[in-house]
């Protein structure tokens, strides 16, 4: 990954840009990274992991909210399902 200040990359935008292509860039300003570039390749493979993780997380969470429920002993369908995750939501707050 290449590293660049902020007045090296004003100064090189087409640079910049051309290396962003090949390489995510790192943009420094006083020696801390305050902003990174990427090509639309790497950030459209970042988002889809990102999408990915998120979509595990949610089946997750689903899978155990369903198994305590039903865990439960109550029955019930959806309805209930809701109606109980809501009780939860307000009693946390």
């Amino acid at each position: 990954m290449r590293t660049m200040s902020s007045v090296e990359a004003q100064n090189n935008f087409g640079t910049l840009i051309d290396t962003a292509q090949r390489e995510p860039v790192t943009i420094t300003r006083r020696g801390r990274p305050v902003a990174f570039l990427l090509s639309p390749q790497e950030y459209g493979a970042l988002s889809h992991a990102a999408e990915t993780a998120e979509s595990r997380n949610l089946r997750n969470a689903a899978h155990q909210a369903l198994k305590a429920f039903r865990g439960s002993g109550l029955g019930g369908g959806v309805t209930r399902l809701l109606a109980d995750r809501e009780t939860e939501r307000l009693r946390e707050a």
